[in-house]
């Protein structure tokens, strides 16, 4: 094939031209792709190839042939929560519920909620180092938005424009999405609640939600946002989320999250009779228990074992294997008794390694105590002692506070003077050895599933550790993650608390997805894998001008490739 180069002219081969087109007294030449369109010929893809110095650079293998330098861009995981955000529809509901922005506005707050939830899922920051992250991925291709727009005060812009009423309705209408779209089954449901540490100045007046109270991650210093969740036994993933005060206990936020639970999914459990939620002793008290009784809902739930010391006198003979492929020596008995007022179908089981652990736990506590209580009584020993007994008590008393210590400890002490005091202290065994057999290993479920096995009550009360799990991937710092959070209103918290929900949602999602497909993997490690898959951007610096771009992805192994067809990114890849 011969070429001759300076004058435009076309050469057909195959439906395929070369175009010569001449810009100022240079021409630059396109490999051009011709088909009919409509019975008519058309242009179909057309291909810069360069000047006709770069043509033959490149037919001699030279030169330009070669690029001048390449970037690494993060795209498979990024790519595939787009794809799962999209399929929620997302960014439609969002916009439809909090109505279009000014014409001005860069992106709608959809997308940028979008975005919040994405960088969550993936790679937790600040909303200030937003826009370097997002330069270090394929993003670019996904969102159409200039740079400027991916500033941290466009998001809060944003933000702003979402009120309270607008997140229950949007939460509302992605879950009822979702359940369509992914087929969530919603027969067991998962109650629980915990709260979240943040770093908000005390004198912060604006974050009234950000309270000091009984932190579940011993940060005692710091002021706290408690989240209500419930979430599905199939995959663990999030329907319901509530916001509230850190210094308000779980109790007292069950009401609101199971009428709102209960508007989503009321009429669906009237119908079905199959929905069942399962809670903790930590969110029952008498009201609670009658809000749940005069539900539609169906319940499995925890009372305090020492509330029933009648079903803990029962001897160990009473008690059968529950199912041991399932639940290994777990035993367990059934009767029915009196909870909060309703007579109720009760079961309670004894776990050894439950029995083991507690009883290490109450060593450790133990031998804490013990340690105490001897430099107590070397204290008084000591001539220049001058505590008076009051004061002693109360140490002691303090001492034997934690749990269960004070019932196998005897102490004595005797005199009133100050100096004068003889103290003494012994743990007795046979006390230890009888609040074993009491309490160890030991809980006391109830509910109104009649026709249940005993293992299926079991197993739904012990699905309660799928919203324990999500909680600890809420707290986990690298991925879908809460922290860090640096907002400081309450509006702009609740909004955070929202995307960082529904970054856990798609994340478990996600999961689901694989784990159908036969690969159950951690958040992290299918994180890890989509994250291996990354777009390579080969640059070509030409005579002038910016440098030309071609995209590919990098080479994946067999997992990567399973995981790439499944979240469909051949749909946002880079094209040829």
């Amino acid at each position: 094939m011969v070429l001759a180069f300076g004058e435009p002219w076309v050469y057909y081969l195959d439906m395929a031209s070369i175009v010569g087109k001449k810009q100022g007294n240079k021409t630059y030449y396109y490999l051009v792709e011709s088909g009919r369109v409509g019975g008519k010929p058309r242009i179909v893809s057309q291909r810069y190839l360069g000047s006709a110095e770069e043509v033959m650079a490149r037919l001699e293998e030279r030169g330009p042939g070669e690029p001048d330098r390449t970037r690494h861009l993060a795209f498979g995981d990024l790519a595939a929560v787009w794809g799962i955000l999209d399929r929620l529809g997302m960014v439609g509901i969002v916009d439809d519920i909090v109505g279009q922005r000014r014409a001005d506005a860069a992106g709608s707050v959809g997308t940028y909620l979008a975005l919040a939830c994405a960088n969550r899922v993936v790679a937790p920051c600040s909303k200030l180092a937003f826009s370097d992250w997002w330069e270090t991925t394929a993003g670019d291709r996904l969102v159409k938005l200039p740079s400027a727009a991916l500033d941290h005060r466009r998001f809060w812009d944003a933000m702003d424009h979402v009120t309270t009423e607008h997140l229950v309705e949007i939460e509302r209408r992605i879950t009822m999405r979702m359940v369509d779209e992914f087929d969530v089954d919603l027969s067991g449901l998962v109650l629980d609640m915990t709260n979240f540490a943040t770093y908000i100045d005390s004198a912060n007046d604006r974050a009234a939600i950000a309270q000091r109270g009984h932190a579940k991650q011993k940060r005692t210093d710091l002021r706290l946002v408690g989240l209500g969740l419930v979430v599905t036994t199939d995959g663990a993933v999030p329907l319901v989320s509530h916001a509230y005060g850190g210094n308000r206990n779980d109790t007292s936020q069950f009401a609101t999250v199971l009428d709102e639970l209960t508007a989503r999914f009321g009429e669906l459990a009237a119908q079905s009779d199959q929905l069942t939620v399962v809670y903790d002793a930590g969110q029952g008290s008498a009201h609670n228990h009658g809000l749940i009784e005069d539900s539609p809902l169906h319940f499995v739930s925890l009372v305090r074992p020492t509330d029933h010391h009648d079903l803990l006198a029962v001897p160990r003979s009473n008690y059968q294997v529950v199912d041991a492929d399932r639940f290994g020596g777990l035993l367990a008995f059934e009767t029915r008794a009196s909870i909060f007022g309703h007579d109720r179908r009760v079961v309670v089981t004894w776990s050894p390694r439950l029995a083991d652990k507690q009883r290490a736990g109450f060593a450790q506590t133990l031998t804490k105590a013990r340690r105490q209580l001897r430099e107590l009584g070397e204290g008084l020993r000591r001539a220049t002692s001058r505590r008076d007994a009051a004061s002693v008590e109360a140490e002691i008393a303090s001492i034997t506070r934690p749990r269960w210590v004070a019932r196998v400890v005897r102490t004595s002490l005797t005199g009133t003077a100050p100096g004068a005091l003889t103290f003494t202290w012994r743990v007795d065994r046979r006390a230890v050895e009888a609040l074993e057999a009491e309490l160890f290993g030991k809980r006391v479920l109830y509910t109104d599933r009649d026709g249940w096995s005993l293992a299926a009550v079991v197993a739904a009360y012990r699905s309660q550790s799928d919203v324990e799990g999500d909680f600890r991937q809420l707290k986990d710092p690298k991925v879908v993650s809460f922290s860090p959070m640096f907002h400081w209103t309450d509006a702009k918290i609740r909004v955070h608390v929202f995307y960082c929900v529904l970054a856990l949602r798609v994340a478990r999602l996600m999961q689901r997805e694989a784990a159908h497909a036969g690969m159950s993997m951690s958040a992290r490690e299918l994180l890890a894998q989509l994250g291996g898959i990354e777009e390579t951007v080969l640059l070509y610096q030409g005579d002038r001008g910016r440098p030309r771009a071609r995209r590919m992805l990098t080479e994946v192994t067999a997992t990567q490739q399973r995981l790439y067809d499944l979240f469909d990114l051949e749909r946002y890849a880079p094209k040829r």
